[in-house]
């Protein structure tokens, strides 16, 4: 019952008639959706896909993804999604790391793919295209393969094996349970309210947790209807919302900051917007305001790969009064401090490294033991490597990561502060606080900003703002003007990229 093939399967006979998946105008019903994954699961099946085997699938947001899934599912192997915007090298690593016996690739991506030498358990490369390359397998749609049956799987055995973006070494596959995903399935229902009356949109990527976890899975185990867009666009996402009456959808901050620039936005028909999931950073202040002043609540979260997303949860009435929190913990897991030489941290507003225990913390890494025990302790505690403080109140607040925490002069500067203050700053249109070698302090906080158009920005008026707020150990000694961010495909900022470059 909590395998991933067999609950969707259950939906689908509970409920053959409704709208589960809308792609590109085509919508199927769950019905129609299981009979696709049904028959894609046979056609693997043919290509002696078995249990355990691993799946790997590089391509787009696409209904094909979520058929690949629940098919590799329904026969006990693991899906395995890569990051489109790999490179062949970043690709074939992770193809080898994680052992995959079949590649199903996108058209559009088999060149890429076809020049990547591979290890020999590769057993088949599977192309969803009309035609087929050298050594590639076509899926052909229009054929019938011998049926199968469901294979039973264990609780506890490997799902989805989702790889970290890679950007302080090599990626690391993180593996979630079929137990992983369902729990968060339920956690995301309690936490939001999903229900089978839901209309989603996202466009999200899916190889990423964010993509598949925070809307897609729970959703569809919820009886609701998703509307999956194959990339984030600002006036399609406004088109589609009142075309398919949306009733909720997954952005990060930075998608509803374009959003609201779109032309589209002032005279959108967005009534039947009932609330939005916000995630992968705290939502500001004017957002909240923009899209309170259209009727539309924001329900904002905080969770890594490790946690299947959702590890907590800041419900909408609290928004503006926890200004900045990510909540509290969801409902079927736990969530505490610890200090940073690993002894128990009880005392409000102090800040720790936050750690998280339940159904929803991944095993470990894929191979990667020494990874796994340097995340795990004792009890069942999983260290998320974030830093944060409790109010009095019990609401969570992310500072940063520890490996971006700038120590200058002996004090603890946690960028997420600075930014949150810098981002007020009226001639501010984005910024970004990273940490750089000084020889009189250590390091120096280093302001990188992306100015509003024609507005001009000097580091003494920057730090002379700041200073109204925060302590003077935290301004920033150093100011970089640049046209962009580098962001990952969540939205968050790749500060290792800033780091390493001068800019």
């Amino acid at each position: 019952m909590l395998g991933l093939a067999t609950w969707l399967r259950l939906r689908a006979e509970r409920d053959a008639a409704r709208l589960a998946l809308t792609f590109e105008n085509s919508t199927f019903t769950y019905a129609a959706l299981q009979s696709e994954i049904e028959g894609f699961a046979s056609f693997l099946a043919t290509q002696n896909v078995v249990r355990g085997d691993r799946v790997a699938y590089l391509g787009m947001n696409d209904s094909s993804f979520v058929v690949a899934l629940f098919a590799t599912a329904r026969l006990g192997a693991v899906f395995v999604p890569l990051n489109f915007r790999s490179a062949g090298p970043e690709l074939a690593f992770v193809i080898d790391d994680c052992g995959a016996s079949a590649l199903i690739g996108e058209e559009s991506f088999l060149g890429i793919l076809d020049g990547i030498e591979t290890n020999p358990d590769l057993k088949v490369r599977i192309s969803l295209g009309e035609f087929g390359w050298d050594g590639w397998t076509v899926y052909d749609t229009k054929r019938k393969y011998p049926e199968g049956s469901e294979v039973a799987v264990e609780p506890d055995s490997p799902g989805i094996i989702l790889y970290t973006s890679g950007t302080t070494g090599q990626p690391k596959g993180v593996v979630l349970t079929h137990r992983n995903l369902f729990t968060n399935n339920v956690n995301w229902m309690l936490s939001v309210n999903y229900h089978r009356d839901n209309t989603a949109l996202t466009s999200a990527p899916l190889f990423h947790s964010g993509g598949l976890c925070v809307m897609l899975l729970p959703l569809l185990m919820a009886g609701g209807h998703v509307v999956l867009h194959r990339q984030f666009d600002p006036d399609r996402t406004l088109h589609d919302v009142a075309r398919y009456q949306v009733t909720t959808l997954f952005l990060v901050p930075t998608m509803m900051l374009y959003l609201t620039q779109a032309p589209l936005f002032a005279d959108a028909d967005m009534s039947s917007i009932e609330f939005v999931v916000a995630g992968a950073a705290p939502v500001p202040e004017r957002l909240l305001q923009i899209f309170g002043e259209r009727g539309i609540a924001v329900s904002q979260c905080w969770g890594l790969t490790e946690t299947s997303t959702g590890a907590t949860f800041l419900s909408p009435e609290w928004a503006l009064d926890k200004l900045g929190s990510c909540g509290t913990p969801g409902m079927l897991n736990e969530v505490k401090l610890i200090r940073f030489d690993g002894a128990p941290l009880e005392e409000s507003n102090v800040a720790g490294e936050l750690c998280v225990r339940g159904g929803i913390v991944t095993p470990g890494y894929w191979n990667r033991a020494d990874a796994t025990a340097e995340a795990q302790l004792p009890g069942g505690w999983f260290r998320t490597g974030d830093v944060a403080y409790r109010d009095k109140d019990g609401f969570y607040f992310i500072c940063d990561r520890l490996k971006d925490m700038v120590i200058t002069g002996g004090e603890n500067v946690y960028p997420a502060e600075v930014e949150s203050v810098i981002f007020d700053h009226p001639d501010v249109a984005d910024v970004a606080v990273i940490g750089a070698p000084d020889e009189e302090w250590g390091e120096r906080v280093v302001a990188v900003v992306v100015p509003r158009q024609g507005a001009t920005i000097e580091l003494e008026a920057l730090r002379e703002f700041v200073a109204a707020r925060l302590a003077r150990y935290k301004l920033p000694r150093e100011l970089r003007l640049v046209p962009d961010l580098p962001r990952n495909t969540t939205g968050k900022v790749m500060k290792q990229s800033l780091r390493v470059r001068r800019l």
